[in-house]
């Protein structure tokens, strides 16, 4: 290669350079933005949908979290002998939906006044519990709780446990986007689909 070329090409690999810059700046910022939350209000196929498609929300998954077996199944948690809640676990871009917005949507998509209830769903296995991933979650969870006892949102306490989240297990594949492969089975047309339309989420 000529000196003429390499001349001409020396543009180029600055203008590389600085693109390469700005792709690696504008991904460590949306890394930055990008956090969890873990939530049970109940069956998870519901919660999963409440949550799935609202702004700035990233991914959903369903899941286990707060007992003592490893590696739980669903028969297991189901039967009450592991301790688990079935939970979401959330990602989000906090640029776009904040944590608090996402406490808000939390408690008015279930009754968190019921103790390991939700409807007909009963078992500790659906309890009203937020797993704060840090310290910052932790106090935000603790004042939005106290926030809605004191505007009484509900004419019963709220007895949401707030703890901090211990190891998420993944459930089983098949209760992954349930609502979205399932909308007309029994329980998404009876259960979940009512309560989407009651919250103005539309799917």
């Amino acid at each position: 290669m000529n000196n003429g070329c390499k001349r001409r090409l020396i543009p180029f690999y600055f203008i590389g350079i600085i693109v390469g810059f700005i792709l690696a700046q504008t991904e460590k910022n949306l890394n930055q933005n990008i956090e969890q939350a873990t939530f049970g209000a109940g069956c998870f196929w519901c919660v999963e949908a409440v949550f799935q498609d609202i702004e700035g929300v990233l991914d959903v998954k369903a899941g286990y979290t707060g007992g003592t077996t490893e590696n739980p199944t669903y028969e297991e948690v189901c039967g009450g002998r592991t301790g688990h809640a079935e939970v979401i676990q959330i990602e989000f871009d906090s640029s776009k939906v904040n944590y608090e917005e996402l406490l808000d949507l939390f408690w008015v998509s279930h009754d968190p006044t019921t103790l390991n209830r939700q409807g007909a769903d009963v078992g500790t296995q659906y309890r009203s519990a937020i797993y704060y991933h840090s310290d910052s979650q932790k106090v935000m969870a603790q004042k939005s709780k106290d926030n809605a006892n004191n505007i009484k949102l509900y004419s019963n306490p709220i007895i949401t446990e707030i703890s901090v989240l211990d190891t998420f297990y993944i459930a089983e594949n098949y209760h992954q986007n349930y609502y979205r492969l399932n909308k007309n089975a029994s329980y998404c047309q009876l259960v979940i689909k009512p309560k989407l339309e009651k919250l103005n989420i539309s799917k």
